[in-house]
């Protein structure tokens, strides 16, 4: 894997983690019972999302390092994937 693949694996599991994170412990502006006029009940009062970035991050790096752990050692290669035997053989 080139340092390219590799920032790239980071970056999507990175945003994949983050839009499974956001909607964890989100407080609304119904559930503190202040809602603005003008805005729905279900703005959010508070995002805490500095934490969560970092908890994405923490998050990332450890995905990124069991599946890239995967792609370097070959347990796992591209022609795991072809089911339709469009590739030449590996040996």
């Amino acid at each position: 894997m080139a340092i390219t693949s590799g920032l790239v694996l980071f970056a999507v599991i990175w945003f994949l983690t983050f839009l499974v994170i956001i909607p964890i412990r989100i407080e609304t502006q119904g559930d503190k019972g202040k809602v603005e006029p003008g805005t729905h009940a279900g703005a959010p009062e508070n995002h805490y999302l500095k934490q969560k970035a970092w908890i994405t991050t923490g998050v990332t790096c450890l995905l990124w390092a069991v599946i890239a752990g995967i792609i370097l050692s070959g347990l796992i290669t591209v022609n795991d994937f072809d089911w339709f035997d469009r590739l030449p053989d590996p040996s």
